[in-house]
């Protein structure tokens, strides 16, 4: 059986230390995890940050409920079940917007430059970032969650269907984020990642079951709304939380389109990253 080793070149021009010509998979995880620590360690020296994590979560249900809900289904009471599990997506889905941003702005600082001199994986500064993040997305889950209880919200699938349903959307987020990922590292400031994923994101969360179901949307947009993934997710999780429906079919193509956007972006991000650095 062949065995994967590790080679070192011997001085990298102008002094800078060894690094290895070859990582092993197991080397490239570990580097991954140490550096998603110092992602999740970031969210102990930015507190503000927590409390955007925190107050967002308040004002979409505020609004969304008790704005449009009487608007919607003529009863706020009926519009906030059908809207928690949405609200929870679209929440998690815009806030991968930040793994773009932060890398962008990490490559502005230089930071990226101290790490190709580490013996550690090209794409570990990635990994890391986007494993840490998802610290963050559970944060706005949970948020979101003991927001909708506040106001009557009782998810009738139970503890398992919402523990399933958090994992799933977390799943799709960490697929998005290489998509973030790769934004941040092709343009060529953090505001523009900003301005640029909205542009993506938006259209990808409002034009989705998210807030109203496709069956109520014109004609040409329902083809749209319902093969949109965020229409998956969605689904998917009202199964799960609410106890309604089958929820195996939604289920499968969130997992289809998650494996969909990690083949697809991850390895752009990495080539991005390389080509930026």
């Amino acid at each position: 059986m062949s065995t994967v080793t590790t080679r070192t070149r011997a001085v990298e021009p102008g002094g800078a230390p060894a690094i290895p010509a070859r990582i092993t998979p197991l080397g490239t995880i570990r580097n991954g995890l140490q550096l998603a620590w110092r992602s999740v360690l970031k969210i102990k020296a930015n507190p503000e940050e927590v409390l955007g994590l925190i107050l967002q979560p308040v004002m979409f249900v505020t609004l969304f409920v008790f704005v449009f809900g009487q608007a919607m289904m003529g009863d706020w009471q009926a519009y906030r079940d059908f809207l928690m599990p949405g609200i929870i997506a679209q929440s998690v889905i815009f806030a991968t917007l930040g793994t773009g941003f932060s890398l962008s702005q990490d490559v502005e600082k230089g930071i990226f430059d101290r790490f190709r001199s580490l013996p550690i994986a090209r794409s570990a500064p990635l990994t890391g970032a986007i494993l840490g993040d998802l610290a963050r997305y559970t944060i706005t889950v949970v948020m979101v969650l003991l927001v909708g209880m506040l106001i009557g919200f009782r998810p009738e699938g139970g503890v398992v269907g919402v523990v399933v349903a958090a994992g799933l959307v977390l799943l799709f987020a960490f697929a998005l984020c290489w998509m973030s990922a790769f934004v941040g590292m092709i343009v060529r400031t953090p505001m523009a990642v900003q301005a640029f994923g909205m542009i993506l994101m938006f259209p990808l969360t409002f034009s989705s079951s998210a807030f109203v179901s496709p069956a109520d949307m014109p004609g040409w947009l329902q083809a749209i709304a319902a093969n949109n993934p965020v229409t998956h997710v969605v689904d998917a999780m009202r199964a799960l939380m609410l106890g309604t429906g089958d929820a195996t079919g939604p289920v499968l193509w969130t997992v289809v389109w998650s494996a969909i956007f990690t083949a697809v972006f991850f390895p752009l991000a990495v080539w991005a990253y390389r080509r930026r650095t």
